[in-house]
């Protein structure tokens, strides 16, 4: 089958490739089966030298990187360079860290000597998705790596020349070959993928639908699996919030990457002290958001990935202002293909789209709350449970709240980020399991006890 991807703000199509047929598929199981006893065998100088030398090659070669990831999925190229400086530090990071992580943890018992060993289990499948095309795909595979894995990737169909130049990076830096391999397949083969005996885990970020679909799949056959999948942030504003500080993460947060984030700021619920001056100060700084060429640099908005994901954002935003919700800015779709502008909807309560559902695209939800307890219950009213954030000059107060929010990371007065030093994850439909810190590397381990009498 062939395969067309299209670039989101021309509207051309980009590139065109086919799937792997079965006998290139299982040449690259093959050689992931290969390569890891020899792969596991080195030491973690050995392997974090190698992983070095991908932080380096992604550093030289990130202007071309950050070409193909705004051409493949429309991606502003300040945010596509940074993305690539991210996964550097990443490789980095775990290259220096792992070992400490992966040493072996004595235990008291009654035995002569007892203890804990964390030990590589193979081949680690990953389904990534396209709206972090290198750094998704680095989190899991930095760690991954260092612990003595080997990994297969399914990357989004529309971002394959992603995933080559993934590849290409690894390949310039003398990884040896079978240790990472890129499958371009369709779902029906990835399930086939995931039953493998070669296979021993799986990791997918994506929408709820795909996490369901793979976990199934995964717990059929006995196998590992983390599920990132999508959320409904809450970004929290009490009464003595710092308006300066907020107003502009609160843009940064919904308004990034065209609002194509899991962790994006997306339900902005405030109490009544606060709520109408941050409205006002939010909407205006909204206004100038200005949806322009990925390329260029004075664009602040990029159009959204596809076509038809921005018909159904459209679509739910056209059902929550039947429902009653005001809009204060944009909802009109724009004149390019992909175009959406930046959308403020007020007014917005429980039945509504807006309210329930996640909004993966650059539209700002207002959800105005009675006190900073009812704050907490809206948070609390949903199915997802990814990342939140809590506004107020009173840290201790935020804090208090912070605990009370059902989410894998809740930030205090900051941006929600993924952060290579803290778990990544959620809870709730948002998935299970985690990426990222030493709890990440863990993840896809065998937890070995070894009790010596």
């Amino acid at each position: 089958m062939t395969v067309e991807t299209v670039n989101p703000w021309t509207g051309q199509v980009e590139y065109r490739y086919a799937y792997f047929d079965a006998t290139e598929t299982e040449a690259r199981l093959a050689a992931a089966a290969k390569a890891f006893p020899a792969w596991s065998a080195l030491s973690f100088a050995e392997r974090a030298a190698y992983l070095e030398r991908v932080a380096a090659l992604l550093r030289e070669h990130s202007g071309r990187i950050a070409s193909i990831m705004t051409a493949e999925m429309g991606k502003l190229r300040r945010e596509a360079l940074a993305e690539v400086e991210k996964s550097a530090g990443c490789c980095e990071f775990y290259a220096r860290q792992a070992e400490a992580y992966m040493r072996d943890e004595p235990v008291a018992t009654d035995a002569s000597r007892s203890f804990v060993a964390y030990e590589p289990i193979g081949c680690v499948f990953a389904v990534m998705p396209w709206n972090f095309p290198v750094w998704q795909v680095f989190r899991f595979l930095a760690p991954g790596l260092m612990a003595g894995n080997v990994a297969l990737l399914k990357h989004a169909t529309n971002v394959p020349r992603c995933a080559d130049a993934i590849a290409e990076v690894l390949a310039l830096a003398g990884v040896p070959e079978g240790v990472f391999g890129v499958l371009h397949i369709d779902n029906d083969t990835a399930a086939r993928v995931i039953a493998d005996p070669r296979v021993q885990a799986v990791t997918l970020t994506g929408s709820e639908r795909a996490g369901k679909s793979v976990a199934a799949t995964a717990g059929a056959n006995l196998k590992k699996s983390v599920m990132e999948l999508g959320g409904s942030d809450p970004f929290v504003v009490l009464d003595d919030a710092d308006l300066d500080k907020a107003v502009p993460i609160a843009i940064a947060s919904r308004f990034g990457n065209a609002g194509q984030t899991c962790i994006a700021a997306k339900r902005f619920i405030l109490t009544p002290g606060i709520a109408d001056e941050f409205v006002a100060r939010f909407t205006a700084a909204a206004s100038a958001l200005a949806v322009g060429d990925p390329n260029h640099e004075a664009s602040t908005l990029a159009p959204m990935v596809r076509s038809d994901s921005r018909d159904q954002l459209h679509a739910q935003v056209e059902a929550s202002v039947r429902a009653g919700a005001k809009v204060l800015l944009g909802g009109a779709k724009g004149a390019g293909p992909c175009e959406y502008p930046a959308t403020i909807l007020d007014g917005v309560a429980p039945g509504m789209a807006a309210y329930s559902d996640e909004l993966f695209g650059p539209v700002a939800s207002i959800i105005r709350a009675k006190d900073a307890d009812d704050a907490v219950r809206i948070a609390n009213d949903t199915a997802f449970g990814l990342g939140a954030s809590v506004w107020t000059r009173d840290t201790a107060k935020g804090e208090a709240v912070a605990r009370r929010i059902q989410a894998g990371a809740v930030f205090v007065n900051a941006l929600v980020r993924s952060d290579v030093r803290l778990p990544f994850g959620g809870t709730k439909a948002s998935g299970f399991g985690r990426e990222l810190a030493e709890h990440g590397i863990h993840e896809f381990m065998n937890i070995k006890t070894v009790y010596v009498d």
